[in-house]
């Protein structure tokens, strides 16, 4: 059966045919791709599982500061958050597609917008960075086959005007800065933050794009 995706850029591409429009194929791939990402997590914030899954490949695999695994465990580990309480939401800005044959990468500038609690003082943190996704053409869909992130900075703020919080220094200098003080608030709530991931101009940034580069030149 066809997804949503599959049915409107069919119609899309039908429409351009009659109307003798001169957008090309590479550039409704681009789009199609663009749509994707846009929708990922706009799917994933309001808890539209269903949806969400026409995102991504069965296989594919994610990779974020709390979380390593397939896609659909990412759902349960998001689900499973939700009912302790935990809050968050992603905003995205503009989307860049390199596509070659059946494989793209797309990168997204994004924030990520985490409420908690420090000693039950709310706070906000606000990260910002890009969604590095590997993207796959199979069975003639577009689908986010690996997605990884890369960090650039964040912040941390409390919720209420005039309350304050101690961070440790220990804790906080445990984790790189792009992702710091997320870290820190989702490590001190119980969550395993990986320490290692990529960040803007890091060694692991830059292997990670060197990786990609090759995935997308290779033979399928």
């Amino acid at each position: 059966m066809a997804s949503t995706f599959e049915k409107r850029w069919h119609c899309a591409r039908v429409i351009h045919a009659r109307k003798n429009f001169t957008m090309s194929e590479a550039l409704l791939e681009r789009l199609e791709i663009a749509e994707l990402v846009q929708s990922w997590a706009l799917f994933r914030d309001t808890g539209d599982w269903d949806k969400l899954r026409e995102t991504v490949h069965a296989d594919g695999t994610m990779t974020a500061t709390w979380f390593h695994g397939t896609f659909e465990e990412f759902i349960v580990a998001v689900q499973d958050s939700w009912r302790k309480g935990s809050s968050s939401q992603h905003f995205q800005g503009g989307t860049v597609v390199e596509v070659l044959g059946t494989k793209a990468i797309a990168q997204t500038r994004m924030s990520i917008l985490v409420r908690g609690k420090l000693d039950d003082v709310p706070v906000d943190v606000n990260c910002l960075g890009v969604f590095y996704d590997r993207v796959e053409k199979r069975n003639g869909q577009w689908r986010i086959a690996k997605r990884n992130v890369i960090y650039d900075k964040d912040t941390l703020t409390p919720v209420h005007v005039g309350d304050t919080v101690q961070l440790s220094s220990e804790r906080l200098l445990r984790f790189p800065e792009g992702y710091r003080h997320l870290a820190y608030l989702q490590s001190f709530n119980g969550g395993n933050v990986n320490p290692a991931l990529p960040t803007a101009r890091s060694e692991a940034s830059a292997k990670l794009k060197l990786e990609t580069q090759q995935w997308l030149r290779s033979n399928p």
